[in-house]
């Protein structure tokens, strides 16, 4: 039996200002740029500025990206373009800067942190700051077999909302937050599929590097597989990730649901990331409140999480190579909503004052000026 619960979250988190943002929005509609000339901008400025608490909005200034790593035991089905076991060296790749997202990050000047929770390769294989939260050696294989027990669950959750702290508490003011896994995009489908009541061919996507029709086909069977696993668990979140989740989906819900409570806006990547926070909206039902969507990666589990959860992605560039990239590329999209909501200047105080409320007056002034016509009866 599990000691923690999840319910407590409900309770800690709260929505973003409603006030803070009225605000806001009552400082665009002041601003010498007309209201909704900036399409969705106006939007996400008004959205942080709530987040942040604070109007003017504050710029964006101290981004991270953070990279949960894990391999899942049904990528032995051949259902990945990966081999199983292949996230150790996209991993490796991250952190020697040759991963596109490192490049990204690089250019952007963002900070790229990557958590261990279930790679499988010797520990030694990287450094301790990026192995101290590992839970297991690999995820098992979720068609026949749990991906991990109950309690390794809860201990990824709880390191999932330790990152969270930790980032909160070194001054990160926003996450982009990703995956570097294999056989992870199966996982995820499976966790939309159980929480949407969908079947398997609906949300299974061919994953970030396009697998041909025989592994589709193969990867398909392995969700409906995992999916007669997942039904009867689907009123315990714990369970369902000890099911047929893994150490790195565990963690990140468990990080969602804290950046949550810690007030930690967060851009959503592709579709892991989707699965995850639709597990954490179904523990905490404010939680999305603090989430961004990214992009649309073109995974159909993606785009049906995201649909369940009422988040629009800000962009769609059709990037499926997963680690944060899309999620990443939507950061100056934010940091420049901010800027513009916080800068553009608002209009000269004569212009706020509408002609038609000194016109009532002058006229008055001239009826006690000017005699009234007697008429004669």
């Amino acid at each position: 039996m599990s000691s923690l619960n999840l319910d407590d979250f409900t309770d800690l988190i709260e929505r973003p200002d409603g006030g803070v943002r009225r605000d806001a929005e009552a400082r665009r509609e002041r601003q010498i740029v007309p209201a909704g000339a900036l399409g969705r901008l106006d939007e996400l400025g008004e959205w942080l500025a709530a987040a942040r608490g604070t109007v003017p909005v504050r710029p964006v200034e101290r981004p991270r990206v953070v990279l949960f790593a894990g391999d899942h035991g049904v990528a032995e089905l051949g259902v990945s373009a990966r081999p199983a076991g292949g996230a150790e060296q996209l991993v490796r790749a991250v952190l020697e800067g040759a991963s596109p997202v490192a490049v990204l990050a690089r250019r952007l000047e963002v900070p790229v942190r990557v958590v261990d929770m279930a790679l499988d390769c010797d520990p030694a294989a990287f450094p301790a700051d990026v192995v101290r939260h590992r839970v297991r050696r690999g995820s098992g294989r979720i068609d026949v077999e749990d991906a991990l027990t109950l309690q390794e669950a809860e201990a990824a959750l709880r390191a999932g909302v330790a990152v969270a702290d930790e980032e909160a508490d070194s001054g990160t003011d926003l996450v982009v937050l990703g995956d570097v896994s294999v056989g992870g995009t199966t996982v995820a489908a499976v966790l939309v599929a159980a929480l949407c009541g969908t079947d398997a061919s609906v949300v299974t996507g061919r994953g970030g590097e396009a697998i041909d029709d025989l592994a589709w086909m193969r990867k398909c069977a392995a969700v409906r597989d995992a999916l007669r696993r997942a039904r009867p668990v689907l009123g315990d979140q714990l369970q369902l990730l000890a099911t047929v989740g893994g150490a790195d989906l565990a963690a990140m819900t468990g990080f969602l649901l804290q950046c949550a409570v810690r007030k930690l806006p967060v851009i959503l990547d592709g579709v892991v990331a989707a699965a995850c926070a639709l597990v954490a909206q179904r523990v905490a039902f404010r939680a999305p409140d603090w989430w961004l969507a990214g992009h649309d990666s073109g995974e159909p589990g993606q785009a049906k999480a995201l649909d369940r959860m009422a988040l629009e992605p800000l962009l769609e560039q059709g990037v499926r190579v997963g680690e944060g990239v899309g999620a990443l590329l939507a950061l100056p999209l934010v940091r420049s909503a901010a800027a513009l909501a916080a800068e553009l200047p608002e209009r000269p105080e004569a212009e706020k004052e509408p002609d038609a409320e000194k016109e009532p007056a002058e006229e008055g002034e001239r009826a006690q000026r000017e005699p009234v016509e007697k008429t004669d009866m």
